[in-house]
């Protein structure tokens, strides 16, 4: 295998691992029966004396999803640096992959509280800084980053459709199939199919989802060993910076970047909204509100949404250049209202929620995607790499983590009546939220389109 497929193979399996648990964790947690609005009895007492919109992020569902963001905006300030610049990139991915697999493994093995959390932060933890110590090995191994970089990430886009699939076979009602006792196999593949789990038998088999999760970051452990030997970079490299962060604080002084950073927070909240309730809502039967997909179809349909961010970003330059900054991320932020519209108003079509899920496509690309190329476009050189880590801060944590907080309690206490979740209201909050943040744009977003602002922020013409 050649150093390319290499490394493309590695994004595949980078990405599938985080592919395989985070679609149908959000209902699997309150099956075991982990509160969306209590605290683990151990910090009862401190949580009470929390301000009450603190006290959310402290529920025991809440705690174990925001392991991920937590340990993303951990790995945005110290873990992704001291890695970089202490450990060969190749030998940091196989420990955290071994370590971490070993940790998500042991998910699908608990159903108590303490156990479940701690293996959670320990892979969190482990895993959030292979997310950039892949991309630099990637860019150490390439000969020319900006032909090839593209097409080797892609493999991570790959990796997180091809995780699903699997589970069209492993979420199957087996009992079914033997009863029907199927005459051939085409006749076999036609029941199994059409047999997917439902109900509590689906939600007891979603540990499936951390067991494949482990077994592919513990084969990426092992193949880390065969990637190009990626040393690490000199302190010295780097040593201004240790506080980057601050830095960039300070780049929200201008208008056009904090209104691009309010934005991007309603929008990873938006975005984390569809991960919270899009499983839930395909898997719930049509009397209690949801589309009654099988339970082996729900991560294959949610995966149309990866297909569709492939096509998308062939076509995101050419948008970009007929539609600019502004009108591409309003485009992108309306994706996501149109698609919650959809949920809301027309759950009874099967055939319209799942087509609908090629918004996402147009959700990533047009808004995360394009914010990214805006920031590499409008900083200078030594303000980038900063930026975007500011930026990364809202997309992977601190949106993600408030949308991991209210979500369940949204969708198991507010919106729920009787065992009847009241998916229309619930599926309208994320609808207004990003029609606000679409006209936030339109308003109040007007980047200069030549010259540079004080302070250092570089416009170039569009």
């Amino acid at each position: 295998m050649n150093t390319r497929n290499k490394l493309f193979l590695m994004m595949v399996l980078e990405i599938a691992i985080w592919g395989a648990w985070l679609p149908l964790i959000f209902g699997y947690l309150p099956s075991l029966g982990f509160s969306a609005v209590n605290p683990p009895a151990a910090l009862k007492g401190f949580v009470d004396m929390l301000p009450g919109f603190l006290q959310v992020l402290f529920s025991e569902q809440g705690m174990i999803l925001n392991a991920f963001p937590v340990a993303a905006i951990i790995g945005m300030f110290f873990s992704n640096q001291f890695a970089d610049r202490n450990f060969a990139a190749e030998k940091f991915l196989a420990f955290s992959h071994l370590i971490g697999g070993a940790a998500i493994l042991g998910c699908g093995f608990t159903k108590s509280f303490w156990p479940f959390f701690i293996l959670m932060l320990i892979h969190c933890l482990l895993y959030v800084p292979t997310l950039s110590i892949t991309n630099s090995i990637a860019f150490a191994n390439m000969k020319d980053p900006k032909k090839e970089f593209g097409i080797i990430r892609m493999g991570g886009t790959f990796g997180w459709i091809l995780v699903a699939w699997p589970f069209v076979f492993i979420l199957v009602d087996w009992a079914k199939v033997s009863a029907a006792n199927p005459d051939g196999i085409k006749a076999w593949f036609d029941v199994v199919l059409k047999s997917g789990l439902t109900g509590d038998p689906l939600k007891e088999a979603t540990k499936w989802t951390f067991i494949v999760s482990g077994i592919i970051s513990l084969v990426l452990a092992a193949f880390s060993l065969t990637l190009p030997h990626t040393p690490p970079k000199k302190k010295e490299e780097g040593a201004a910076e240790s506080l980057a962060w601050l830095e960039a604080l300070k780049l929200l002084k201008h208008p056009f970047v904090l209104i691009l950073f309010l934005v991007t927070f309603v929008d990873s909240f938006v975005h984390n909204c569809y991960f919270n309730w899009t499983g839930g809502f395909l898997g719930a039967a049509k009397e209690a509100g949801g589309v009654g997909i099988p339970g082996n179809w729900i991560m294959p349909v949610m995966t149309i949404g990866q297909v569709a961010e492939l096509l998308t970003m062939l076509i995101l330059g050419a948008t970009l250049k007929a539609l600019g900054w502004r009108f591409t991320m309003i485009i992108g932020v309306l994706g996501h209202a149109a698609r919650f519209a959809v949920y809301a108003f027309f759950p009874d079509s099967q055939a319209t929620i799942i087509t609908v899920q090629i918004l996402h496509g147009i959700c990533y690309a047009f808004f995360f995607a394009t914010v990214y190329i805006f920031v590499d476009e409008y900083f200078p050189k030594d303000a980038r790499s900063s930026a975007q880590g500011l930026f990364n801060v809202m997309i992977l944590g601190v949106g993600a983590l408030v949308a991991n907080s209210i979500c369940p309690l949204l969708i198991q206490e507010t919106f729920k009546h009787g065992n009847i979740v009241d998916f229309k209201g619930l599926f309208l909050v994320p609808t207004y939220a990003a029609l606000a943040a679409a006209a936030a744009l339109l308003l109040f977003f007007h980047p200069p389109k030549q010259g540079a602002p004080q302070g250092g922020v570089a416009a170039t013409p569009h």
